[in-house]
């Protein structure tokens, strides 16, 4: 179960950075407060505070996944938001972003990583050699 909850805080996490990405290149600049109350701002303005209740949210999720895992597993599952992030930001044609030959390595280096922390140990010795158990 704690797996899931990390995951489930990452996809918010993820969530939360493209709708801030989005409202933020929608929203007047930050020195320009009277702007803000336009009417026509009024979307961005609702997503900006859903990426924020997301991100809230996640918060949340991955306190609950921190009780449930131990920290050399939990941490790696958020370099999964690079992921996705970068994987979403370039099917959004409005962010305008650029597909690499360097990014894509990036992306399955992340990847190549999750796999090698995350996934189960081979049955060989349980994880314990036959010194480990005689040491004190």
């Amino acid at each position: 179960m704690g797996y899931g909850w990390g995951l489930f805080s990452v996809v918010l996490v993820s969530t939360a950075q493209l709708l801030m990405k989005w409202a933020m290149m929608h929203l007047p600049p930050l020195g320009a407060p009277r702007l803000w109350l336009d009417p026509s701002n009024a979307a961005a303005i609702v997503l900006l505070v859903g990426g924020l209740l997301a991100y809230a949210c996640s918060m949340g999720c991955w306190f609950m996944a921190l009780r449930r895992l131990p920290l050399n597993k939990a941490y790696p599952l958020l370099s999964l938001s690079y992921v996705l992030v970068a994987a979403c930001a370039l099917m959004i044609t409005e962010f305008h972003e650029r597909f690499t030959l360097s990014r894509l390595i990036g992306v399955a280096l992340i990847c190549g990583g999750l796999l090698l922390i995350c996934l189960p140990a081979g049955k060989k010795g349980g994880g314990r050699g036959k010194h480990d158990t005689q040491r004190r």
